[in-house]
């Protein structure tokens, strides 16, 4: 009786140990974004969309028997503390892994030290062609966006081949986001046999676009392909309805920011974008997650539903990298991912696969959609694109 009732409390002790062993002792995944600033709607919504995701595995028992812990910090969408906040994340932090990038800049100027230390990189929503060939050799850096060779042929084809417009300006910020955007689009129009008529510049913070219109107007421009983030684009839009002069609006995946639909009012009705994933209940998984953002953060419409979506995304696919390793360990973590050997199902597709060796990016050409800003909101440019069979679109292998 005596050596049963020890046992017992043996067992209790041995399980109450194990139990703060584990709380004591989470997975640390850093998450690095500007949750303030004129970035902060795509920064904070790829945060809260992590977090779901975290939220959602920890409460299945985490991952390797450990939970998870995002560790958060705010990079300003300033390359410079960026920097500071991977030396952090790295150093003193020693997390297993990242999340990230909102902005093109910030992402190749601190990649180089999870590179370094070889820790893997989920970048998120920074869309810059260079970010996962940064590195040639032994590249831990993986995305979960549309790169913007993908944006810019859509983008082209919609505003060229569709439309049948000739004569094209492209307005794009001096960032490295806009500047290397500006390039994609130059290759994808050449392409064509299309050569901008204007092609003009603007910084962040700008609030007058009249000098840059006045010039896109001279030279005939009929129709504005922009590369930018959504208040430097409502300045856009708002230029044109004070010039009186309307053009249509084609551009990157962020004229879908809640920072480019609210400053834009009526003058941003009809411009349209590539997206991923386009907040609508197309699927039982996506209706839990809109309905799980909405109920956690009080909020009807996500003020960057394709940031927050990519994000849940990502986290989902590195905690079942982690548990495929069976270790934190950053060079078998990356190896998991390169082969992950489980489907998973996220909001913006299934992934299958979706990344090897020689291929880090977990989105191909055929899953983005074009949006369109409607009453506020981003809808399907075409709603079949969200019906039946397309709901999901599969990674093309």
């Amino acid at each position: 009786m005596r050596i049963a009732r020890r046992t017992m409390m043996a067992l209790a002790a041995t399980t109450f140990l194990s139990t703060a062993a584990i709380a004591a002792d989470p997975i640390k995944i850093g998450l690095t974004g500007p949750f303030t600033g004129g970035s902060a709607s795509m920064g904070v919504s790829m945060r809260d969309g992590a977090r779901l995701a975290v939220e959602e595995i920890n409460k299945s028992g985490g991952v390797l028997g450990r939970p998870l812990l995002l560790v958060e910090r705010d990079d300003e969408a300033k390359n410079d503390v960026g920097v500071q906040v991977a030396q952090e994340l790295i150093n003193k932090e020693q997390v297993v892994a990242t999340m990230g990038f909102i902005n093109t800049g910030v992402a190749l100027a601190s990649q180089r030290f999870y590179q370094e230390a070889e820790i893997p990189v989920i970048n998120n929503v920074a869309t810059g062609t260079l970010i996962t060939k940064q590195f040639p050799d032994n590249n831990f850096i993986f995305r979960m966006s549309a790169a913007d060779t993908i944006q810019s042929g859509m983008i082209v084809d919609e505003a060229i081949t569709k439309r049948g417009f000739k004569h094209p300006a492209i307005l794009a910020d001096s960032t490295n986001y806009g500047q290397l955007g500006q390039k994609d689009l130059e290759k994808a129009l050449e392409a064509k046999g299309i050569k901008p008529v204007a092609e003009e510049k603007f910084n962040i913070g700008d609030t007058d676009m009249t000098s840059q219109l006045l010039r896109a107007k001279a030279a005939d421009a009929d129709v504005i392909l922009t590369y930018a983030i959504g208040p430097e684009l409502a300045q856009i839009a708002n230029g044109m309805g004070k010039l009186g002069w309307h053009l249509p609006l084609i551009g990157s995946w962020t004229l879908s920011m809640s920072t480019f639909i609210d400053n834009a009012g009526a003058n941003g009705e009809g411009a349209v974008m590539p997206q991923t994933f386009i907040q609508s209940p197309t699927t039982p998984k996506r209706k839990a997650f809109i309905d799980a953002y909405q109920a956690a953060y009080k909020v009807d419409r996500i003020p960057s539903p394709i940031s927050a979506a990519q994000a849940y995304d990502g986290t989902l696919l590195l905690a079942a990298a982690i548990k495929q390793a069976g270790s934190t360990d950053g060079a078998k973590i990356k190896a998991a991912l390169e082969n992950l050997n489980t489907k998973v199902e996220g909001v913006v597709t299934v992934y299958n696969h979706p990344f090897t060796a020689a291929d880090h990016e977990a989105i191909t050409g055929n899953i983005p959609v074009f949006g369109m800003v409607k009453a506020g909101r981003v809808v399907a440019e075409n709603p079949a694109d969200l019906e039946g069979a397309n709901a999901i679109r599969v990674k093309a292998q």
